[in-house]
């Protein structure tokens, strides 16, 4: 049975409780007979809370906590925070230690997608308990509010704090893992150097915000476009964070591309192995087919049709996202979570002996000969334990040499057109030509 007593203080307004109300959950081990009570604080000049307790036979009192006590727990900027707090002689003992996940563009489409799959263990596994940290904007707060409520509506085991916020020094605290999602799109007559410097701005303070308060060795997966150069950015501005921890996401690239290559040989995508995505997330991206396997076999022994290779198959999957729009009617925002998810797996999970996967990363000391310096989608693998290491058997061709250096040169091109982000000086853009992704329109 379910008992519920709600009583807003009526001694605040609406936009002023809304940043200060704290929804949190207190849980002993779940049993079948569970009381839910809901009740109202006493008002006082403490900030006003929510406070819920979801208990087995021992109900616990929800407490109080001053609002400016020194020995609170630094809560969430906004309105959710829940906890589920298991006493510890009822822990599970095959669970590990939380971890605190934080997610920029929360409210949007993909989050909407990602979210639950973190909280369902679908990433981290099955014994990983998650807090989740939300960052939104000032217009989007009331949706992240939203997404917070069909959060603990879900009832996932394994999420054991929600926190939102629009405040990124406050939401990436302590954060071990920070996914990037939120950028402006490009508009209508919008230049790409214009994008550049509108979302590198976002991106050159959160990176600050991650430098001051995350973890010292967060990983960083950046989602929002240009990605290979807000990465950039974003790791230009958190010197205190290894710069290797910094990833720009190419694996929705990565999948595309096998699912194009699985079709072409009439066999299952799983049958389809070693794909790079070599470059920068835009049309200069390079699906490399040359390393690439089928069956264990070249995909040039599998597939001898080198022009359908070397021209449709490029350009199928450059231009995938252009036509799921043209048949969906906006961005894609499931696959792309899909493969946020994958480039997580990928960190945390050994990589299979002989495959790899692609992942935009920082240059420096690469052995391919690729500029350093920049952020350049290359062929990775992992012991699982979120770091990696660049891929040394791979060979290289004139016609895959080109085509790298073509997407170097952008890279290039986009980095001096950022140095006033980066603090490398004055900004100087002089990009080859507009190779946004249709996607990113």
């Amino acid at each position: 049975m379910a008992v519920a007593e709600f009583i807003p203080s009526s001694s605040l307004n609406k936009r002023t409780s809304l940043y200060s109300s704290q929804l949190s959950y207190v849980s002993t081990q779940i049993s079948h007979q569970r009381r839910l009570s809901v009740r109202s604080l006493p008002r006082t000049n403490y900030s006003s809370q929510i406070c819920c307790s979801v208990t087995s036979k021992e109900a616990q009192a929800p407490t109080v906590v001053q609002a400016d006590d020194p020995k609170k727990k630094n809560e969430c900027y906004g309105v959710f925070c829940l906890t589920y707090d298991l006493k510890a002689e009822e822990e599970t003992g095959s669970w590990k230690k939380m971890i605190s996940v934080a997610v920029s563009g929360a409210a949007g489409m993909i989050a909407n997608h990602l979210l639950f799959k973190i909280a369902s263990g679908e990433v981290f596994g099955p014994d990983q308990p998650i807090a989740l940290r939300l960052l939104g904007s000032e217009r989007s707060l009331q949706a992240l509010e939203g997404v917070a409520m069909e959060l603990e509506d879900s009832l996932y085991p394994l999420l054991r704090e929600v926190n939102i916020g629009t405040d990124p020094y406050e939401v990436f605290q302590d954060a071990e893992w920070a996914l990037l999602i939120g950028a402006k799109p490009r508009g209508p007559g919008m230049e790409r150097a214009g994008l550049l410097d509108i979302n590198g701005q976002i991106y050159a303070a959160q990176g600050k915000a991650l430098n001051a308060v995350a973890s010292p060795n967060v990983k960083v997966i950046v989602v929002g476009n240009p990605c290979n150069t807000n990465a950039l950015i974003c790791l230009k501005n958190a010197p205190n964070i290894p710069a290797k921890n910094f990833h720009a996401l190419t694996r929705l690239d990565e999948n595309r591309a096998k699912c194009q290559l699985a079709l072409k040989a009439g066999v299952f995508y799983d049958k389809v192995s070693n794909v790079t995505i070599w470059g920068n997330h835009s049309t200069t991206q390079v699906p490399d087919f040359l390393n690439a396997k089928i069956n264990g076999l070249s995909v040039k022994e599998v597939i001898k049709d080198t022009k359908w290779l070397e021209e449709e198959f490029t350009e199928k999957v450059q231009k995938r996202g252009g036509v799921l729009i043209q048949k969906w009617g906006r961005s894609s925002a499931a696959s792309t979570a899909v493969s946020i998810v994958d480039a997580i797996r990928s960190l945390v999970t050994p990589t299979p002996e002989g495959d790899w996967f692609s992942t935009g990363v920082y240059t420096n000391g690469n052995p391919y000969g690729i500029a350093e310096d920049i952020v350049f989608s290359m062929p990775c693998r992992s012991k699982g334990d979120g770091d990696y290491e660049l891929v040394k058997e791979v060979i290289f061709d004139d016609y895959l040499r080109s085509r790298i250096k073509k997407s170097e040169d952008e890279l290039l091109a986009e980095k001096r057109c950022v140095a006033h982000l980066t603090g490398e000086g004055i900004a100087v853009c002089d990009l080859p030509g507009d190779t946004m992704l249709p996607g990113e329109m």
